[in-house]
């Protein structure tokens, strides 16, 4: 069956997810993508031009996933915890090639776009709980931090066994003790970490 070019390039999208939940983003290449999609080698650059412009599509599709995902969890600053760590353990491969730049185009504009949407959705949580727009900068940073490490050690099975087998469960039950103090108002002594909510 001839796929068409709308369809292939959501196959080799899929097929690109599928292989970075397997081996890992490092391990990527178009070659085994194009064999899992079942396509000639040269339908990925066909479509994606090279290796990094095909890896910066998952980050945009990751950032709006993440949107979506925190945007339906409301303002509650632990539901939106929730929701962070729901999101890094289903789209894992997109979660991964996020978080590392190197990998992709960090300075195409569609991906600073999704970016920075993320990060308002993410600084939303936080700002209804604080007065000034330090405290909220590094109260989100604080927050993010919290749960990105928790869904990463998550991800990377490090956490002890009694915390069960749901990642929305065991973040109900440690994300509040880590949030007890994320929030509260900061000093304008700490306006330089803003500067980290870059990363993002």
């Amino acid at each position: 069956m001839t796929r068409r070019h709308g369809d292939l390039r959501r196959v080799l999208l899929a097929a690109a997810v599928e292989s970075i939940d397997t081996t890992g983003p490092a391990a990527f290449s178009l070659r085994d993508l194009a064999r899992r999609a079942g396509v000639s080698h040269a339908a990925p650059a066909h479509h994606f031009g090279d290796k990094a412009g095909l890896l910066t599509v998952l980050p945009v599709e990751g950032y709006e996933l993440l949107v979506d995902a925190l945007t339906a969890a409301g303002d509650d600053i632990l539901e939106m915890g929730v929701a962070y760590v729901r999101f890094a353990v289903e789209h894992r491969a997109h979660f991964e090639v996020m978080f590392r730049p190197e990998l992709y185009r960090a300075d195409a504009p569609e991906v600073e776009r999704a970016r920075r949407a993320a990060r308002e959705c993410l600084n939303r949580g936080v700002s209804v709980r604080t007065s000034k727009a330090t405290a909220t900068r590094v109260a989100a940073i604080a927050a993010w931090s919290m749960v990105h490490g928790f869904a990463t050690l998550w991800s990377a099975g490090a956490l002890p066994p009694e915390l069960g087998t749901d990642p929305a469960v065991a973040a109900r039950t440690v994300l509040p003790q880590l949030f007890r103090n994320a929030t509260r108002n900061m000093t304008d002594a700490e306006h330089d970490c803003g500067r980290f909510m870059q990363v993002l």
